[in-house]
């Protein structure tokens, strides 16, 4: 496959030569990150004309020639909202906890928040408030951006928090591959049992685990 390049003789290609190299630092490009530079978004539709860059959501754009990454659709979105923290099926999937594979984001935010409007892809918005929010966020850099996604142990709790939207086998399931993968510890679990409110939902299959 022939690699695009950009025409030197066309007004703007120090611009937008200037966008390449922004989006082969970073990634991933936000519209908005062309602000600093002084540089009109009409250059990004050129360059997406041309084949060099990829309109992979609104306002986000990658190199087209760049391979995608398991997990862009999370960058995809947390590019968009970076108060925002991947939770629930999504930070199973991305965990490796789960056989199941959500076709949208699950994205946490706060109940302040206003909901995103997003067109691709797809997200589904949960409410969490206070530690239920804050505690238990890690940070991974995806395609240059940094994505928040829950711990496996917060997880979890938030499963068992959120079973009658998710299922609760998916919580159990969870809870075992989990702990059969060494990923969490019992004290993890308890201390956000306990910030999820869920303990007494949980104890009964901690207790179990715990003595397998």
């Amino acid at each position: 496959m022939r690699t695009p390049t950009l025409t030197k003789t066309h007004n703007g290609s120090i611009a937008e030569r200037q966008i390449v190299k922004l989006v082969r630092r970073k990634g991933l490009l936000r519209a908005r990150d062309l602000r600093p530079l002084a540089i009109p978004r009409r250059h990004l539709t050129r360059l997406v004309a041309e084949g060099v860059l990829l309109r992979s959501g609104r306002g986000i754009y990658a190199l087209a020639d760049a391979a995608a990454s398991e997990h862009r659709s999370l960058a995809e979105v947390c590019a968009r909202v970076p108060a925002g923290v991947v939770c629930l099926l999504s930070a199973l999937r991305f965990h490796s906890l789960t056989t199941q594979n959500p076709w949208e984001v699950w994205l946490a935010i706060t109940p302040a928040k206003r909901k995103p409007r997003i067109d691709h892809p797809q997200v589904r918005i949960a409410r969490f408030s206070g530690s239920a929010f804050h505690e238990g966020v890690d940070h991974h850099r995806i395609e240059g951006v940094d994505v928040k996604v829950y711990s496996p142990a917060k997880t979890v709790a938030d499963c068992f928090k959120y079973r009658n939207k998710i299922g609760i086998d998916i919580a159990i399931e969870a809870l075992r591959d989990a702990w059969g993968k060494r990923a969490v510890t019992a004290d993890q679990l308890w201390q956000y049992a306990k910030v999820c409110r869920v303990t007494n939902v949980m104890r009964p299959y901690l207790e179990t685990i715990a003595h397998t």
